[in-house]
């Protein structure tokens, strides 16, 4: 499980790698996506909601998605690669 207030959190953790699900300290999230698929649940910013959130998700266990709406994780190797091509 990850918190964070951060969008570009909320991504990196639905890289097959990392598959983590992450609990969104704010009202609400740029990223619906990770939302929608599983990947994150907006617990808003008061305390005890925050704290029973992570107390249930520590409880129950959720079965997170195998792929990701924000790539496969190689986006960053792809672009080197593109990049290495344009240059050579």
């Amino acid at each position: 499980m990850t918190i964070t207030d951060l969008c570009g959190i909320q991504e990196e953790a639905t890289a097959p790698i990392i598959r983590k699900l992450v609990l969104v300290m704010r009202l609400s999230t740029e990223r619906p996506e990770a939302a929608e698929a599983g990947f994150a649940k907006v617990v808003g910013t008061d305390k005890k909601n925050i704290l029973a959130a992570m107390k249930e998700a520590v409880k129950n266990e959720v079965e997170l998605p195998h792929s990701s709406s924000f790539g496969d994780g190689t986006e960053g190797q792809k672009t080197v690669d593109i990049l290495k091509k344009k240059i050579a």
